[in-house]
């Protein structure tokens, strides 16, 4: 199947589905997709809560497109790629909307980043989490106030610096970035659909102002975001960088 980000709407629910071939990483187009279908149903006053998961079974995302990454050749195209990833977290953080987030499987590098800007967080047993960026000579810059917000920065520290280790699903909820873990994925729909229910019929102005208090103290996260996607873009140019992608892709 092609690449795609689709949405649909009901009982003031927007429920949006991403999928990519390569075990649905996010190259920039679907990253694009995802931040304007956020932002189109956070302006809807008939909608409460914004669902979002990816297709698949035991893959929620595999991070950063690395055929993209490899064809970056300045730090222009570098930091607007990084940006990317910028602007999905910051239209989650400034949607007025609860947004939950369903992880059926592993989560690298961005999808762990998309993963810790849920309001709430479900995920199977099988969704276990890493941070690879170090790996590929850059760092997990961009996405790392979502993440370091949600499991604080001694988990945040053991998971940047062990690029290659996978931290269980158990791991993540009792660090925080998961808030529910279930045995497979149809007890995690289910329980999606019974949380979804609860939720919408709830004053919507509640949840509104509960979404305000959520996501206090991350005000300045427009300027932070955009230094740390020009760090990113600096550091993807590096020998480094471009050596251990092409490894990568070889592999």
């Amino acid at each position: 199947m092609e690449p795609y980000v689709k949405s649909s709407i009901k009982n003031k629910v927007a429920s949006l589905e991403f999928y990519h071939p390569a075990h649905n990483s996010l190259p920039s187009e679907l990253l694009l997709s995802l931040k304007n279908e956020i932002d189109t149903h956070s302006k809807n006053n008939n909608i409460s809560i914004i669902s979002i998961k990816s297709a698949g079974e035991r893959t929620f995302c595999a991070g950063a497109s690395f055929t993209e990454l490899v064809a970056i050749d300045n730090i222009e195209n570098g930091k607007k790629f990084f940006l990317g990833f910028a602007n999905v977290i910051n239209a989650i953080r400034k949607s007025s909307k609860i947004v939950i987030i369903s992880v059926q499987g592993k989560a690298v590098g961005g999808g762990v980043g998309l993963a810790s800007a849920a309001d709430y967080c479900l995920a199977t047993k099988w969704s276990s989490v890493r941070l690879s960026e170090l790996a590929v000579g850059i760092g997990p810059f961009v996405i790392g106030p979502a993440v370091e917000r949600k499991v604080g920065v001694s988990a945040f520290s053991k998971m940047s610096l062990t690029p290659d280790e996978w931290q269980t699903a158990q791991w993540a909820k009792e660090k925080g970035l998961f808030h529910e873990v279930f045995e497979n994925i149809n007890q995690l729909k289910e329980y999606e659909l019974h949380l979804i229910e609860k939720l919408s019929s709830y004053n919507p102005l509640a949840l509104k102002g509960l979404k305000k208090v959520f996501w206090e103290g991350t005000e300045h996260w427009d300027e932070l975001l955009d230094k740390r996607a020009h760090q990113s873009g600096e550091l993807i140019l590096s020998d480094y960088s471009k050596k251990s992608i092409s490894k990568f892709l070889q592999a």
